[in-house]
């Protein structure tokens, strides 16, 4: 007499969250000097601005863009 199997229950895998957005941030400070931040642990737009600001200080302007 041969033995039934049960039929394996598929492994489930972590799963995969859509990677978060990144952004690019030009800064000008207000002495004239320049620079560019990569911010990935950010939200959102206005997120990614608070993060720079709050980091850098005192600026000039900044301009976000979303990396592509």
């Amino acid at each position: 007499m041969q033995t039934q199997r049960k039929p394996s229950k598929p492994r489930h895998a972590p799963g995969h969250r859509a990677p978060r957005p990144e952004y690019v941030a030009a800064i000008r400070y207000p002495d004239g000097r320049h620079d560019l931040f990569y911010v990935r642990n950010a939200d959102n737009l206005a997120d990614a601005r608070q993060l720079v600001i709050s980091e850098v200080g005192d600026v000039q302007s900044v301009m976000i863009a979303l990396r592509h």
